[in-house]
């Protein structure tokens, strides 16, 4: 018997095949069940008619529980009514494990606090909603990968266990390593990018972070994932157009592939249309007077806040770009504004609608003596960055990346409420199972 998954359904029409799946939900009438199946590929509803069957195989089916796995054989018809506009009228079904009455499957067609849901996360994830999510999280990876692989990029994986901070030595995961040695979860794989682009030209690496950030806000998690891109022989300005043409590259690709997801999401997807090149751009000194202009109490110096950044969009229909801001509070890293030198040459692109920043990068200090001073300043220990500073040593050139947040892409191009949903199992401030 040919197994089919139930997005092909259309290839078999007429046809009797098999589908392998799982009991989403079934409805009884009369003389008639109505088994409805998900494999993973989607739903089917199957009609299963009592006088067409026999007895006992009604019997089985019209008393299957919720989120039994089931192979289902029949033959396949159009029914414009039906979800996804097909059906199968049942010839038999295969029970491989019938979900216990006594012990029944705990996410039922009712309202279920937060709390509940992520307890029973691994559950959960069965849900068309979540099942939505993480399917436009997956194109979102794919048409990463896609746009930096045509684009001349090459990917090189970076380590996961560093021996120093990246981005601030107050938000590391400390870990024990051999012989009484300290390493740290990474929290960003830039500074080892930036030697490998210095050997391939143009690369990124794509990979989990780690932030031991005390937020219990909605766009935080403390392990996520993130694309980090970096480019030998750039600018501030090339940093600004990479990242541009890769999130309107992004958002078409879901606009073309997930429709049927977004609108289960219940997402405008004109919102997203929306998203087209040229970004608006501002500088930190104008997004401060705007800020200031709109009732924000931020003063020259002091970083965006989350209302912030919903501010700096409120007008705007599609992303915005920042640039050039304050040396104090970005990383030591950076590369001083050759007119301002207080300022850096750095870029936040914030996403419409409230979801805030979801790139940060610039361009990064190539010189020697302007490196080991902002270590210093930062109070950093050298011996730790002793290979960092040898790229400013032999063959130095201006160079520049940024770094995306997958979840924080994703819950923007779905409109979700809240990062957790982004990602299968979130680790977030108080949670760590399941």
């Amino acid at each position: 018997m040919t197994r089919i998954t139930v997005n092909q359904a259309s290839d078999y029409v007429g046809q009797t095949v098999e589908i392998a799946g799982w009991l989403y939900n079934l409805r009884r009438s009369g003389k008639i069940a109505f088994p409805i199946v998900r494999d993973g590929h989607g739903i089917m509803q199957c009609v299963a008619v009592k006088n067409q069957l026999p007895e006992e195989l009604f019997e089985t089916i019209k008393n299957l529980t919720q989120e039994s796995s089931l192979i289902v054989t029949g033959k396949i018809r159009a029914e414009q009514r039906a979800p996804g506009g097909y059906e199968m009228d049942v010839e038999n079904v295969d029970v491989v494990q019938r979900v216990p009455e006594a012990d029944p499957y705990p996410i039922t067609p009712k309202e279920h606090g937060v709390d509940f849901l992520m307890d029973h996360r691994h559950l959960w994830l069965r849900s068309q909603r979540q099942h939505a999510a993480i399917k436009v999280r997956h194109e979102v990876i794919k048409a990463v990968r896609d746009y930096f692989d045509s684009h001349g990029f090459t990917l090189v994986d970076t380590p996961i266990f560093t021996p120093a901070a990246c981005e601030g030595t107050t938000t590391l995961f400390e870990v024990d390593y051999f012989d009484d040695d300290k390493a740290y979860l990474t929290q960003s794989g830039q500074l080892y990018n930036e030697a490998t682009a210095m050997a391939f030209g143009k690369v990124y690496c794509f990979g989990p972070t780690f932030r031991a950030e005390k937020s219990k806000t909605r766009r935080h998690l403390t392990e996520f994932w993130m694309v980090e891109p970096e480019m030998a022989y750039a600018t501030l300005e090339d940093v600004k157009r990479v990242a541009e043409e890769m999130i309107v590259f992004i958002v078409g690709r879901v606009l073309e592939n997930r429709r049927e997801e977004l609108k289960r999401l219940e997402r405008d997807v004109t919102k997203l249309e929306a998203i087209q090149a040229p970004f608006p751009r501002m500088t930190y000194d104008d997004a401060v007077k705007l800020l200031q202009s709109k009732g924000s109490e931020i003063q020259w110096g002091g970083d965006f806040g989350g209302t912030d950044e919903t501010i700096l969009t409120a007008d705007q229909p599609s992303c915005i770009m920042v640039d050039r801001f304050p040396a104090s509070f970005k990383a030591f890293y950076f590369e001083p504004d050759p007119e301002r030198p207080e300022l850096v040459l750095g870029v936040d692109v914030l996403a419409p609608e409230g979801y805030g920043e979801i790139i940060g990068g610039g361009q990064r200090i190539h010189d020697v003596e302007l490196l080991l001073k902002r270590i210093e300043e930062h109070h950093l220990p050298k011996e730790a960055f002793d290979w960092y500073i040898d790229l400013r040593k032999y063959g130095s050139v201006p160079h520049g990346g940024f770094g995306m947040g997958i979840e924080r892409c994703v819950a923007w191009i779905c409109g979700l409420e809240h990062i957790r949903e982004t990602i299968a199992f979130p680790r977030m401030l108080n949670r760590l199972h399941p």
